[in-house]
């Protein structure tokens, strides 16, 4: 059986991107994570503990759905 990546979309990448092109680095360490945990959660091969999703989204200075969203498997 396939190895499914986890049903949690994000938009971390974008919200990087938006905030002054932070780098994967910078933000791992403002959250505490590396910067592979980083890249791992950008590709969505990851999905963050809740208290990681929380920080992130308190780095972009949003909540966090605005950053991670659920998709239902069909």
């Amino acid at each position: 059986m396939a190895k499914r990546s986890p049903p949690i979309s994000n938009r971390v990448r974008e919200l990087r991107e938006k905030n002054g092109q932070m780098s994967q680095a910078a933000l791992a360490d403002a959250i505490g994570v590396t910067r592979q945990t980083v890249i791992a959660i950008e590709q969505g091969r990851y999905s963050p503990s809740l208290e990681s999703a929380f920080r992130i989204a308190r780095v972009f200075g949003v909540g966090v759905e605005d950053v991670f969203g659920w998709e239902e498997a069909e």
